[in-house]
C-alpha cells in the first residue's frame, strides 16, 4: 500500500511540476502589457449558424442532427463580406483588436483547413475568411485574436458522453479524446503557421465538461491536457496570448483572464465564480443586443449611454471590454451595430485619454460613477447625471494641482478636507459621461 501511495504521489507531483513550468517569454510579457493598455476590442460571432437567425447555439437548442445541420454549409455564401470594411469599422470605433470566431461549437471552420471537410472552402463562397481578416488586420495595424472552441457537436471523437451540450446531434461513433486532442493540435498549428502573427487564442467550451450550471464545483470531467495545447501555442508563437473562458481562476499557461457578460466582482449572469486576477490582464466580453450570433428577433439594442457606462466601468476595474457583433449571413453588419460603433469611436476621440492605457481607480465603481488613472492624472467619470457633488474618501494625495473638464479644459472646483477630496459638479450638459481630470 505504501509503495502504491508513493508511486501515486510521485506521478501527481510530476504532473504538477510539468503543468507549472510555464515561464512567459519577453515577447509574451510585452504582449500582455500591450493588451492591458488596449482596453477595447471587437468580438465577431459569425458562421453558418447565422443563417437560421437564432444565434450561434441553434444546432443545440433546436436539436438539429449532424446530417441536417451540415446542409447549412451549402447556403453559406457571404458575398457582401468585406474584410477591409470590418477592420476599418473596428479601427474607427476606437478598438485596438479583433477576436474572430474561427470554429464554434458547431464544428464549422472559417478557414482552409486540411483536418475537417466542414469548412469555408466547401461552401459556395470558397474563400478563406480567416486569411482575409488576418491580411487586413496586419495591413491596418489591428491585432487579431482567434476564438477556438474546445467543444464540437459534430465530431464522433469529442467526449460527448460526459458533455452537457450537443446531445441530440445523432453522432454514432465512440468518443476518443486522444484523437480529438490531435485534431485540435493540427488545426491550431494551421492557424498559428499560415496566417502571420496571431495576437492571441481565445478558448471556449471548458464548461461543457464541468458540474451543472450554478454550482461552484467547476472541476472538469476530462483532462483537457492544456499543458500540451498551451505548450504548442507558445512554442509556435511565443508572443501569442492564451485565454480560456472556463469561468475559473487562470490556469498555468494562460496569459489573460476573461469574464463573460460580467464585470469582475459581479455574477449577474450566473457564470462568474472566479476572482479577478491581480497578475494577468483581464477582459470582459459583452453583446450590443442580447445575442452573440445573428438573431432576427433580438432588438434589445443597448443605448449609447449603456455602452459607454460598460466601457468606463470595465476600464475603472483595470479590464478590457470585448464588444460583440453578430453579422448577418451575407456578411453585412447590422446598421444598429454599425451606428453604435461609430458613435463610440467619436466619443473616444474626445475621451480616449481616460480609457486607453489607464489603471483601475483606487475606488471601485460608485453610484455616481467611477475612476481611472494614468500617470499623475486621475479621471473622475461622472456617469450619474443627477450627481452634483463627488466625495472621494481616503484620497491618496494631499494636494490637487489642477482640476478641469477633459472635453474643454474648463476649471472644476475641488478641495481636500480631512483626507476626503470634494469635487463640485456644476454641469448641465446631457453627456453620458462627464470626465473630470485631476492632476495630482
Amino acid at each position: 500500500m505504501k509503495k502504491i501511495l508513493f508511486t501515486t504521489f510521485l506521478f501527481i507531483s510530476v504532473i504538477l511540476v510539468n503543468a507549472q513550468s510555464y515561464t512567459p517569454t519577453a515577447s509574451n510579457l510585452e504582449s500582455r502589457k500591450w493588451f492591458n493598455d488596449a482596453r477595447f476590442g471587437l468580438f465577431i460571432h459569425w458562421g453558418p449558424f447565422s443563417i437560421p437567425g437564432s444565434g450561434e447555439w441553434v444546432m443545440n437548442q433546436r436539436k438539429i442532427t449532424v446530417n441536417n445541420y451540415s446542409r447549412l454549409k451549402d447556403f453559406f455564401n457571404p458575398t457582401a463580406f468585406d474584410a477591409a470594411q470590418y477592420v476599418s469599422m473596428a479601427k474607427n470605433a476606437g478598438m485596438k483588436y479583433i477576436t474572430l470566431i474561427t470554429r464554434h461549437h458547431d464544428g464549422f471552420s472559417m478557414w482552409d483547413t486540411k483536418y475537417s471537410d466542414f469548412n469555408i472552402m466547401n461552401t459556395p463562397y470558397k474563400k478563406d475568411i480567416v486569411k482575409m481578416f488576418a491580411d487586413e488586420c496586419h495591413k491596418q495595424g489591428i491585432k487579431l485574436f482567434l476564438y477556438y472552441s474546445l467543444v464540437d457537436w459534430r465530431r464522433d471523437d469529442y467526449p460527448r458522453e460526459t458533455g452537457k451540450t450537443g446531445q441530440f446531434s445523432d453522432r454514432k461513433g465512440r468518443s476518443d479524446y486522444a484523437s480529438y486532442l490531435q485534431f485540435m493540435k493540427n488545426q491550431l498549428t494551421e492557424l498559428l503557421t499560415n496566417y502571420g502573427e496571431v495576437a492571441g487564442i481565445w478558448f471556449d467550451g471548458h464548461w461543457d465538461q464541468t458540474a451543472p450550471e450554478g454550482e461552484k464545483d467547476r472541476t472538469s470531467r476530462i483532462d483537457w491536457k492544456y499543458e500540451e495545447i498551451y505548450g504548442l501555442i507558445h512554442k509556435l508563437q511565443p508572443q501569442c496570448l492564451i485565454g480560456n473562458n472556463h469561468h475559473l481562476s487562470p490556469f498555468v499557461g494562460e496569459d489573460f483572464q476573461m469574464f463573460e457578460k460580467d464585470l469582475p466582482g459581479e455574477n449577474k449572469s450566473g457564470l462568474s465564480f472566479q476572482e479577478a486576477s491581480d497578475k494577468l490582464p483581464v477582459e470582459v466580453c459583452e453583446t450590443i443586443n442580447g445575442s452573440w450570433g445573428f438573431n432576427l428577433t433580438d432588438t434589445t439594442y443597448k443605448t449609447h449611454k449603456q455602452l459607454i457606462d460598460y466601457l468606463v466601468k470595465a476600464s475603472s476595474l483595470g479590464t478590457n471590454l470585448l464588444l460583440n457583433i453578430g453579422p448577418m449571413p451575407n456578411g453585412q453588419v447590422q446598421p444598429e451595430f454599425v451606428e453604435r460603433l461609430q458613435w463610440m469611436g467619436t466619443w473616444l476621440k474626445t475621451y480616449g485619454e481616460s480609457i486607453y492605457g489607464t489603471e483601475a481607480g483606487y475606488l471601485k465603481p460608485q453610484e455616481w460613477g467611477s475612476i481611472t488613472k494614468k500617470g499623475n492624472r486621475m479621471y473622475i467619470h461622472i456617469l450619474n447625471s443627477k450627481t452634483t457633488q463627488v466625495n472621494l474618501p481616503n484620497f491618496p494625495v494631499k494636494k490637487i494641482k489642477k482640476a478641469f473638464l477633459l472635453k474643454d479644459n474648463s476649471s472644476v472646483t475641488t478641495k481636500i478636507n480631512n483626507g476626503t477630496a470634494n469635487i463640485s459638479v456644476n454641469l448641465t450638459d446631457n453627456e453620458p459621461d462627464r470626465v473630470i481630470v485631476l492632476e495630482l
